[in-house]
C-alpha cells in the first residue's frame, strides 16, 4: 500500500484532519486544503511580476496567518517580508523567524505598543503605521524604554475610507514628527486602496486607483521638499497591483489573495475582461467536504456549515462541477442542489470559499495536497490572534 488509508495504523490522534501519505479521499472533513502545486505556481508568478517590475513584495499574512505560507512565498516568491494587521499576528511571524513585519495598521493602546516595542529585539525589522501625531510619543517612550527602534510609515487614506491622513499637510507634518522623535525612524508611506479591490471592471478599479496615485504622488513631493524623500510607498493588492506597479510612485506591493485565490476575487475581471480565477491566478485553496446526507433526490447536505466558513462576501462555489451547486448553510449544514442525484454519501467535493481570509481563521490547520495525496499538513499559525 503506498498511501496511508486510515488513522488507526498511526500514532496520532484526532487533532488534525490528516497526515502526510494519506490519499485525499481519506482526510477528515471539514478542513481547509491546499494544492501544492497550484499555490507555488502563484507564489512563483506574483515574485516573477515583482521582479520584472523592480517592486517589492511584502505578502500580505492576515490572508493565510502561517508562518509557513510566509516562508514559501519568501523562498520561491522572493516576498521581502510580511504584512500583519495586529501586534498579535506579528509575535507570531517574529517567532517564527520572519525578520521583516510591516503592522499595516494603527497601534495604539498602551499595553499593545509596549508589545510591539519589544519585538525589534528578536532583531526582526519592525515597520508601523500611523495617521495621528498623538501616536508618535507614544511609540517614541515605548521604543526608547526598552531599546529598540520602530520604524513608522505614515498612512493616507487614499480613498478606503478607513484609517489615514487626507491631505499631504498631514502627511508632512507627521514625518518630521517621526523624524525627530528618539527611537523612531520615518521609513515611508502607507497607501493602500482596499475599497477599489474587488470592483468587478478593470477600468472602474484604474479610475479609483488614479486618485490614489495621485495622492500619493502629491504627498512624496510634499516629503521631498521637507528633506524626508521615503524609502518605502507600500500599497497594492490582488485587485490593483499592476496599477501601483505602473505608477512610478510605489514600490512595494502588498498583495495577499492572490496566492490562495478565493470566489470573490475570482469573479473580477482582468483587462480583457476574463474573471482573473480563469487566466491570471489559480484556486489554490479549498474546503474540504463530505456528502452526510441525500434526504430527497435533488437535494444533499455537506458537513461545511457557517462554522467552516466565512460568507461574508457570498457563499462558496464547488470547483470542478457544474452539475451541482452550493445553495445555502446553516451552523454545521452546507445544502447542495443535486438536480441529477449524482453526489453520493461520503463522497467529498472541493468548496472555494467566498472570502478566504476568515475562511482561514476558522481552521486550525491547512492539508497540502499534491498529485491526491497529502504531502504537508502545517498549522494556521496565527488564528485567532485579533489583539
Amino acid at each position: 500500500m503506498n498511501a496511508v488509508t486510515s488513522f488507526d495504523k498511526l500514532d496520532v490522534g484526532f487533532d488534525v484532519p490528516a497526515v502526510p501519505g494519506m490519499l485525499e479521499q481519506d482526510i477528515q472533513t471539514p478542513c481547509l486544503i491546499l494544492d501544492l502545486d497550484a499555490l507555488e505556481r502563484n507564489i512563483k508568478k506574483m515574485g516573477d511580476y515583482a521582479k520584472a517590475h523592480g517592486m517589492r513584495h511584502r505578502s500580505h499574512g492576515k490572508m493565510h496567518k502561517s508562518v509557513d505560507v510566509q516562508k514559501l512565498q519568501e523562498s520561491l516568491g522572493g516576498a521581502a517580508g510580511v504584512c500583519c494587521q495586529k501586534v498579535s499576528e506579528a509575535e507570531v511571524f517574529v517567532r517564527g523567524g520572519i525578520k521583516d513585519v510591516l503592522v499595516s495598521n494603527q497601534v495604539r493602546d498602551p499595553v499593545k505598543i509596549d508589545r510591539l516595542a519589544r519585538l525589534p529585539k528578536s532583531g526582526a525589522r519592525i515597520i508601523v503605521c500611523v495617521d495621528d501625531l498623538a501616536n508618535v510619543a507614544d511609540l517614541s517612550a515605548a521604543a526608547q524604554k526598552h531599546g529598540t527602534t520602530l520604524e513608522v510609515f505614515v498612512e493616507i487614506d487614499c480613498g478606503a475610507g478607513r484609517c489615514g491622513v487626507t491631505t499631504t499637510a498631514a502627511v508632512v507634518d507627521i514625518a518630521k514628527a517621526v523624524d525627530a522623535a528618539p527611537n523612531l525612524k520615518f521609513t515611508g508611506l502607507q497607501a493602500y486602496q482596499g475599497a477599489m479591490q474587488h470592483i468587478d471592471r478593470y477600468d472602474a478599479r484604474k479610475e479609483k486607483l488614479d486618485v490614489a496615485i495621485a495622492m500619493v504622488k502629491d504627498a512624496v513631493a510634499g516629503l521631498k521638499a521637507v528633506g524626508l524623500e521615503p524609502e518605502l510607498v507600500s500599497g497594492g493588492g490582488t485587485g490593483s497591483y499592476y496599477f501601483e506597479s505602473a505608477s512610478g510612485v510605489f514600490n512595494e506591493l502588498q498583495c495577499g489573495s492572490y496566492a490562495f485565490m478565493d470566489a470573490d476575487y475570482g469573479r473580477i475581471l482582468d483587462a480583457s475582461g476574463q474573471r482573473i480565477d480563469k487566466g491570471e491566478w489559480e484556486n489554490a485553496l479549498f474546503i474540504l467536504t463530505s456528502i452526510m446526507s441525500h434526504p430527497t433526490s435533488d437535494r444533499a447536505v455537506c458537513d461545511a456549515g457557517l462554522k467552516a466558513q466565512s460568507v461574508d462576501s457570498g457563499l462558496p462555489f464547488v470547483y470542478g462541477r457544474d452539475d451541482v451547486k452550493y445553495v445555502k448553510c446553516s451552523d454545521e449544514h452546507g445544502v447542495i442542489d443535486d438536480p441529477d442525484g449524482a453526489l453520493k454519501v461520503n463522497e467529498k467535493l472541493r468548496l472555494v470559499p467566498g472570502h478566504c481570509d476568515p475562511t482561514c481563521n476558522v481552521h486550525d490547520w491547512y492539508v497540502g495536497v499534491r498529485d491526491g495525496k497529502v504531502e504537508t499538513v502545517w498549522p494556521v499559525s496565527a488564528r485567532g490572534k485579533a489583539y
